[in-house]
């Protein structure tokens, strides 16, 4: 079994799929090292397990939703596409959604991964309220306005406390998105202009071979005023982020207004294909060091250029969850698909770094990296106490992998 871009083999590890919580409970405590499997949306090796792999997606689903406490809760094995579209119909909203809508709930949060906007925080932020299954099948309830600090330790958790089955989330009422594109930006403006271009729309995002132009992604809420931008030059006809690829799987452009959920993504729900042609990093940089990794980035394009789909810039604003690439600091996204060539790319990926790196990059939990645990550790000032937390939930390390017992090698078993 391999994740879904097909770089990382998984081997013939066990996969259960408990259709209750009970059952999960049980498979749970008969195992000696086990891990939840989503989407397989992950290019790192988070996803690895040592002993067999849990879906959560034959939990019954529910959205259960709380309009007094403007919560949703949801089974955490549902995408997004589904929660979404429940949620719309009911006429309520998530603030924010990542580029593509097919990624579980619980494997979202549990990575940190994010939309973008001035104003957005990471998917994980809007938690409040978790259900794991512990070691010994036991279930563990959380929530934030009781747990405080453990509850900020437990959201971005890379899957090392414990099988999510149950997620609070917070909610606001349904709005309707519309999305334009600007072609043939500079890059020299888009670094000049960076805070202007970025705050220019609810969610922006600058997709860029950098090289000399960029396009600019802007998704407008029709309820809150118009920023006026001149840049570059409106598209006529609806784009993909990939120039000259076919833009007949990605949300409709060209100002046309519509849901939430159908316009923040990039792509349309189901539209992913089932087997991915890509790899994929990111790194989150304190936002004022945005402008020096543009320059930078732009000065190795030649080296970038030739094993790259397309990059996106997109900003996040800061959080308190501990093991968040966003925690403590409003952050700038540099994100990178590239050509699904390992032993052409992994090199580009460490120049990347070599560059990033310095500036205070923390490198996406679920996507590539040549950055050794002890490397990323040391950018999360809390990493300690999420240790001292694992050891806590989960003392023999039934949750963890390979991956994380690098990274967390002070709580490793």
């Amino acid at each position: 079994m391999r994740n879904w871009a097909g770089n990382i083999d998984h081997g013939a590890a066990p996969v259960a799929r408990p259709g209750s919580v009970d059952a999960l409970r049980r498979i749970v405590a008969n195992n000696r090292r086990v891990r939840a499997l989503g989407a397989g949306h992950s290019f790192s090796g988070i996803l690895a397990t040592a002993g067999g792999f849990v879906r959560l997606d034959g939990l019954p689903p529910a959205v259960d939703i709380d309009p007094a406490a403007a919560t949703v809760t949801v089974t955490a094995g549902m995408r997004y596409t589904d929660v979404a579209a429940k949620l719309h119909r009911a006429g309520y909203a998530l603030a924010n959604l990542a580029s593509l809508p097919d990624l579980t709930v619980a494997g979202a949060t549990a990575t940190g991964t994010h939309g973008s906007g001035d104003g957005r925080q990471s998917l994980a932020a809007a938690v409040t309220g978790l259900e794991l299954v512990g070691p010994e099948g036991d279930l563990v309830r959380l929530r934030r306005d009781v747990d405080h600090d453990t509850f900020a330790g437990s959201v971005v958790s890379l899957g090392a406390l414990g099988l999510v089955t149950r997620v609070t989330l917070e909610i606001e009422p349904s709005f309707q998105v519309a999305q334009s594109v600007h072609t043939q930006v500079p890059l020299d403006e888009v670094r000049d202009r960076f805070d202007e271009v970025l705050g220019a729309a609810y969610s922006v995002s600058v997709f860029t071979k950098w090289g000399h132009d960029a396009t600019v992604w802007l998704k407008r809420r029709t309820d809150r005023p118009v920023v006026e931008l001149e840049l570059g030059t409106p598209a006529r006809s609806p784009l993909h982020p990939v120039p000259g690829a076919d833009p007949a799987s990605c949300t409709a452009q060209l100002g046309e207004a519509g849901p939430w959920h159908l316009r923040l993504p990039h792509f349309r729900p189901g539209t992913v294909a089932d087997v991915g042609d890509e790899l994929q990093s990111e790194y989150f940089l304190p936002r004022s060091a945005a402008r020096v990794a543009v320059d930078a980035l732009r000065g190795i394009g030649g080296l970038i250029g030739p094993v790259l789909h397309v990059a996106e810039v997109r900003t996040v604003r800061g959080d308190d969850l501990w093991l968040s690439p966003a925690y403590e600091r409003d952050s700038a996204a540099f994100h990178f698909t590239w050509v699904k060539d390992p032993a052409r790319v992994l090199p580009v990926i460490a120049a990347v770094e070599e560059l990033l790196v310095p500036l205070g990059a923390r490198p996406h939990w679920a996507k590539l990296t040549a950055m050794t645990g002890a490397a990323i550790r040391s950018g999360y000032r809390r990493a300690s106490d999420f240790d001292e937390l694992r050891a806590k939930f989960d003392p023999d390390g039934k949750f963890g992998n390979a991956f994380v017992d690098e990274l967390l090698r002070d709580g490793a078993p």
